[in-house]
Formats: C-alpha cells, sequence, structure tokens
C-alpha cells in the first residue's frame, strides 16, 4: 500500500464535497474518485469481513446475493468456497465500484459472479437466495430496514443473512449486549456522517428482530490515522425462520 494511494483516500474523505440529488448520485460522486484506491485503504478499516465469511455456509448449487457488494473484494473471503455456489449477485449501485468489479471477476475467471446495478431495497433475483450479505454496506443505505426487509424477503426459508458493520449500542441495550458510552455513541455517527455512513443504534435489534440468531460478535477496530481510536463494529449471522415446506413468499 503506498502513501500516496492512502492520500488520495484521504483527500476525498475529507475535502472532496458530495453532490447528487438521489442516493444513487450521491453515492457515485462519493466513490468515482477513489474507487481504484478503495480496496488498499479499507482493507485496514474494516474489520471483521474475514470472520463473518468464515461463519456463512456456502451451499453446493446455492444462490448468494452479496447486497453492496462494492468492488467484489468482500468475495475474496470465500476462496474456493465460492465455486459451491450456482450464481452469485454483487449488487451495487456505484458504476464506478462495478467497473472495478468486474475488472477483477474476469482475472479471477469467476464464471458464476454477475454485477448488477440496483438498489438494495428493491433487487429481486431470479430465484430466492440461500445466503444474502451487507458487508460495510447497510450503514451507507438510507432505507436500511427496507434493505433488511428485502433481504429476508428474497431468502430462502432456513436461507442465511451475514452482516458486518460499524455501529453504536443503545443507550440502554439488551442484557448481554455491549453498553457503550456517550462519547462512543455521540462521536462515531457524526465522524461517519460526513460521509454519508451512518452508525446505527438500531441495527442489531432489528436484524435479531427479523432474524433467528446464530452468531453475534460485538468488538472495536483501530482506525487508520486517528491514533488511539477504537470504532466498534459488529457481525451477525441469522437464518430466515420457517422451512420450505411453509414458505407462500412469490418472488
Amino acid at each position: 500500500m503506498s502513501l500516496i494511494s492512502d492520500l488520495r483516500v484521504l483527500y476525498h474523505l475529507t475535502l472532496t464535497p458530495i453532490r447528487g440529488k438521489s442516493h444513487s448520485e450521491r453515492l457515485e460522486s462519493f466513490y468515482s474518485r477513489q474507487a481504484h484506491d478503495y480496496d488498499s485503504f479499507r482493507q485496514r478499516l474494516l474489520q471483521g469481513r474475514q470472520q463473518m465469511w468464515d461463519l456463512l455456509p456456502a451451499p453446493a448449487g446455492g444462490v448468494c446475493v452479496d447486497l453492496g457488494g462494492g468492488t467484489g473484494a468482500n468475495l475474496e473471503y470465500l476462496g474456493e468456497r465460492l465455486a459451491n455456489f450456482s450464481k452469485v449477485y454483487l449488487v451495487d449501485l456505484s458504476p464506478s465500484l462495478l467497473k472495478v468489479a468486474d475488472e477483477r471477476i474476469a482475472a479471477r475467471g469467476w464464471s458464476n459472479v454477475t454485477t448488477v446495478e440496483a438498489d438494495a431495497t428493491t433487487f429481486t433475483p431470479a430465484e430466492q437466495a440461500d445466503l444474502v450479505t451487507f458487508s460495510y454496506s447497510l450503514t451507507m443505505i438510507p432505507d436500511w430496514f427496507a434493505a433488511i426487509d428485502q433481504a429476508l424477503r428474497i431468502l430462502k426459508p432456513g436461507g442465511t443473512i451475514g452482516v458486518v458493520d460499524f455501529y453504536v449500542s443503545r443507550k440502554y441495550p439488551e442484557s448481554g449486549r455491549q453498553r457503550h458510552s456517550w462519547l462512543t455513541q455521540s462521536f462515531w455517527p457524526v465522524w461517519f456522517g460526513f460521509d454519508n455512513v451512518f452508525p446505527s443504534r438500531d441495527h442489531v435489534p432489528y436484524l435479531c428482530r427479523r432474524f433467528e440468531q446464530q452468531s453475534l460478535v460485538e468488538a472495536r477496530a483501530r482506525v487508520p490515522f486517528l491514533p488511539g481510536s477504537r470504532v466498534p463494529y459488529y457481525i451477525f449471522v441469522g437464518t430466515k425462520p420457517g422451512s420450505a415446506e411453509q414458505d407462500h413468499t412469490k418472488l
């Protein structure tokens, strides 16, 4: 990783204004100037991704939907297990990030992976999914609750959802969950909010309400160029309630 690459990303993160009337226009405004430096900088910032993918199933012949999949770097964490899926949809609203993803797909020879420029709150694959993932994308989706509801809708009964992202705790979290200080709860939403990233108090409770929890990890990660800082992140793995025989959902 080069210092010049880091400085380019930091410049766009801190000094370049985000413009656009729609969510898709704002995303492209944010990412278009840093797409090719995206992965190297965020490798240190976005922790827990490998751990999440290691917790997720990769059923033979299954269908995977990565919502907010960006450059496709998330799929690298699957390793050889990626070949188990018959179809992988990499969904994002940024053409610049999807261009990098297409280059990665061609270079890796991932014949089962398709990029789709679409909204995570409405994207519906041709078939129900065995696995749906959000890797540091839920905090960038304004209607994140609608995205979670859509993930539930497109999953097969018994299918798995995996989410890793920044968050802050509620003032009074449920028993057994982490409680962050007032400073943590206040600082990180403001800090990330400048880049339209919104760590939420409600992601984890809503995921636990909509899915049967299989795993929940709450941890902290160092932030590059902010000495001594540690931002909270979580990993959630859950399954859609019910069985195939009980499912009457129409796609």
